[in-house]
């Protein structure tokens, strides 16, 4: 068989959330020898700052062979920014268009079919599935009934896609996200270079500042754990719409000597290597990365039970599990490990061992899989 001309669709590049890094590091490693293999980013500004990360990610697609393409869309009614892609679909006449969170998702369902793509696969990165009607609607009778799947990267996100959003059971495929293996800790000492004492207890997330993150969660925890830990410090790596709340918050509790904000970081490895406990406290996740990195650092880990987390690490196995919103649990769950450091380093070396479930290859694997059977159902040649 031909390699049928594949086609990922993302309004990002770089490390702007989980969904972006995932729909990049997916395309690179799909088989070269049965995929033609495309990324469309449609938010790029080649004139300007393209965004953190996005250099490195480019850099790690052209090394794949992935062909990218950047659309200079400035907005969600800038419709004359799609034709190149749609000129593209039509004219090297693509196999499969397969798009990534809502935005794209409408968008790659509407100009697949326009172009008459065989197959159209619609991929949703989580959200939290409250209010927003529209948003519901236009996934159901939109995005579902005009692609040829709707991938959830979860149990419970399965679930409420068809529950609250009324989603045939049949149309929805479970392909959890999956990231390459990392870069081995560079043995810096991060720790000094942030002004942190080598012995001080260090707990440490890695997140968008956006709200679905919940970071006032973790920043009241800090509040009640400052007396049981005089020298904690928490290392906070990310950035986002929502520093200046962080910021305010942290001023407002009196806690700034003990939280660290680097902001976006391209070492991200070496950070969750210094982290002593790694947390993860969000209102709603699907497959969150992070939490992937975290294991595989063997970093004793925290998380709110929510979304896709209880699909990748069991409470009490893997990890410590907290109900969200919850200050006390979470500053209880943080304390106790810093206090067990030989229960924190089973915790850590079991997550490690369970992340061989969820690499990158075996996910491009799915997706290949999927591709192949639904070409072959279209009919197509």
């Amino acid at each position: 068989m031909r390699r049928l001309r594949v086609v990922h669709l993302v309004h990002l590049l770089g490390w702007a959330g989980g969904g972006e890094r995932f729909a990049a590091r997916l395309v690179a490693a799909l088989d070269p020898e049965r995929f033609d293999r495309h990324l469309c980013v449609t938010r790029w500004n080649p004139d300007g700052d393209a965004g953190p990360g996005a250099d490195a990610e480019l850099e790690l697609l052209r090394d794949a062979g992935v062909e990218f393409i950047g659309l200079r869309r400035r907005s969600k009614v800038d419709l004359p920014a799609w034709l190149p892609l749609l000129r593209l679909l039509r004219e090297e006449r693509i196999d499969v268009v397969h798009a990534h969170m809502f935005g794209s998702n409408v968008m790659g369902v509407t100009l697949g079919r326009l172009a008459r793509v065989p197959v159209v696969v619609a991929h949703e990165q989580t959200w939290d599935y409250k209010g927003r009607p529209g948003r519901r609607f236009l996934d159901r009778r939109l995005i579902a009934r005009h692609s040829d799947a709707f991938v959830a990267v979860s149990s419970a996100d399965r679930r409420r896609m068809i529950e609250v959003e009324g989603i045939p059971a049949e149309d929805i495929v479970l392909i959890p996200n999956a990231v390459p293996p990392a870069e081995p800790a560079s043995g810096r000492d991060v720790r000094a270079e942030l002004g942190i004492e080598p012995d001080a207890p260090v707990v440490g997330l890695v997140g968008m500042l956006r709200p679905q993150k919940a970071i006032e969660v973790l920043l009241d925890a800090t509040a009640l754990l400052r007396d049981r830990f005089p020298s904690l410090r928490v290392v906070i790596v990310g950035d986002g719409s929502a520093r200046p709340e962080v910021e305010a918050r942290i001023a407002r509790l009196g806690i700034g000597d003990q939280i660290v904000l680097p902001g976006q970081r391209d070492d991200v490895t070496d950070l969750v290597a210094s982290f002593d406990v790694a947390t993860l406290c969000s209102d709603f996740e699907g497959t969150p990365l992070a939490l992937l990195e975290y294991m595989e650092a063997a970093r004793p880990i925290v998380a709110t039970r929510v979304g896709g987390v209880p699909d990748l690490v069991d409470d009490g196995v893997e990890a410590v599990l907290v109900p969200p919103r919850d200050p006390a649990s979470l500053a209880t769950a943080i304390g106790d490990l810093l206090a067990d450091r030989d229960r924190a380093a089973a915790l850590g070396e079991r997550a490690r061992e369970r992340r061989g479930e969820f690499g990158i290859d075996a996910a491009a694997a799915r997706v290949g899989n999927l591709y192949d059977e639904l070409f072959a159902r279209s009919g197509r040649t």
